[in-house]
């Protein structure tokens, strides 16, 4: 048995999108070959029940091109498992809405990228209007919804409008995050640099005069002196706790390979495909997600090396550390170590 707890899972059930976006780390667009089968993917969920699984977000591609989309986050919801389903929104219709209901799907999170402009400019004309759309369409049936927005150095300066666009819209919470430089990011389209602070501050400022949950993700930090406020709790104490991949969290895409996190999007970090392997085999091995079940500090490098933190946030995001620089390790933009000039609120 193995000492680590799998609570969440990232499972991209199809590559298929309606878009082909410069910075998707995916490189989605066409769905595989050789994607799982419907009996494939019950198969896989039934796995996530046995190893206690408590809550996936399906993902794509785009998840709604997959037809059985409803039928593998209803065998989910049977086996406890509560679905988080994460859209572009383009294609979302009223017709979804039942499905969902009925698959029993908990949350939908829509990603939007920036004003009308900008984030039409990153996918297609109308995708910004859909989106919001669908926000709509969900709010007004009673499902819960959130916003995720992936920043760059092109759309980090559009957030205060943003803001502005998505106070009136009835969502629980946003989430913002920091575009990696993998997949079709990778190749210079897109610069993917900003610095963290500016995020910072705009949470800082920002997460008492907004209508939801405001925060950070995983690959912006780390540990400025508001660290406690900025993931999307006003307690104060929802800190950094260092990568969860392979440590509590799992990723698996359409052809079945396992990661630890599906933002570690390279063969790389594969630990194994499922037509091979079953899920307990991969996540009980000993050698497994061994970059982090057997993180020291010693390996720490550049900054982080020097910080007295490092030992407990372990350098940052793993694949935002991997696909910047290869430094799996040091994290090329903390906040902590290149400079905020923010007080706790």
């Amino acid at each position: 048995m193995s000492i680590y707890n799998l609570t969440g899972c990232v499972w991209e059930i199809t590559l298929a999108c309606c878009f082909s976006c410069s910075y998707c780390g995916s490189r989605a667009g066409k769905a595989r070959d050789n994607e799982l089968t419907t009996q494939e993917c019950l198969g896989v969920a039934e796995q996530l029940g046995e190893l206690g699984c408590e809550r996936v977000s399906l993902i794509g591609g785009e998840v709604f091109m997959r037809p059985d989309w409803d039928v593998i986050a209803s065998r989910l919801r049977d086996l406890g498992i509560r679905v988080n389903i994460i859209t572009n929104g383009f294609m979302f219709t009223k017709e979804h809405i039942s499905r969902m209901k009925a698959a029993g799907v908990t949350s939908v999170s829509v990603s939007i990228d920036g004003t009308r402009t900008v984030h039409d400019r990153y996918r297609q004309q109308g995708s910004f209007d859909r989106a919001l759309s669908a926000i709509g369409i969900l709010r007004e049936s009673g499902i819960p919804v959130s916003v995720i927005s992936t920043l760059n150095s092109g759309n980090v300066d559009c957030l205060e409008k943003l803001r502005d666009i998505l106070a009136p819209t009835g969502i629980f919470a946003w989430q913002l995050q920091a575009c990696s430089p993998m997949g079709n990011a990778s190749e210079g389209t897109v610069d993917h640099r900003f610095p963290f602070s500016r995020v910072i501050s705009f949470v800082e400022d920002n997460m008492y005069d907004v209508p939801f949950m405001l925060g950070i993700a995983d690959n912006i930090g780390y540990f400025t002196p508001s660290e406690g406020y900025l993931r999307g709790n006003l307690s104060g104490r929802a800190f950094y706790r260092g990568c969860s991949a392979g440590i509590s969290g799992i990723g698996i895409d359409s052809a079945g390979n396992v990661r630890g996190c599906e933002s570690m999007y390279d063969e790389y970090f594969i630990e194994g495909n499922l037509r091979e392997r079953s899920l307990r085999d991969i996540w009980e091995d000993e050698n497994g997600f061994s970059y982090n079940r057997k993180f020291d500090p010693s390996l720490l490098s550049g900054r982080c090396a020097e910080c007295e933190i490092g030992r407990y946030c372990g350098g940052g995001c793993r694949s935002y550390n991997w696909f910047s620089h290869k430094k799996m390790y040091e994290s090329p933009a903390c906040a902590r170590a290149f400079g905020t000039d923010k007080e706790v609120p």
